[in-house]
């Protein structure tokens, strides 16, 4: 049996399990592309809140290079610059100008 979940169950869930795992606008950039997912795949995901706070996590320019700066070649100079590194590693989900939601490898 599944649930359709709106983007306001989605919130709910995660304020109730994980709070502080991803901003507003980092749940609406990832619901966003869970749901493109399922439609583009045609593969219904279960809303699994822990398993996404595991494998995804929200990070502003200055978190991404103590993070992952070590593996570039070379530090990077905006979040554009660190985004295309991060792509040809992993899957980046924009969440505004000045952060990304970047699935851990």
């Amino acid at each position: 049996m599944k649930e359709s979940v709106t983007f306001c169950d989605f919130t709910d869930r995660f304020k109730a399990i994980r709070p502080d795992n991803f901003s507003y606008d980092g749940l609406k950039a990832l619901y966003d592309w869970l749901e493109e997912y399922e439609d583009s795949t045609d593969q219904e995901i279960e809303l699994d809140v822990i398993a996404l706070c595991c494998d995804f996590s929200e990070y502003t320019l200055d978190e991404l290079q103590s993070d992952y700066g070590d593996y570039a070649s070379e530090k990077w100079d905006d979040m554009d610059e660190a985004t295309e590194w991060l792509n040809d590693h992993t899957m980046v989900i924009p969440v505004d100008s000045n952060t990304v939601i970047v699935q851990a490898f």
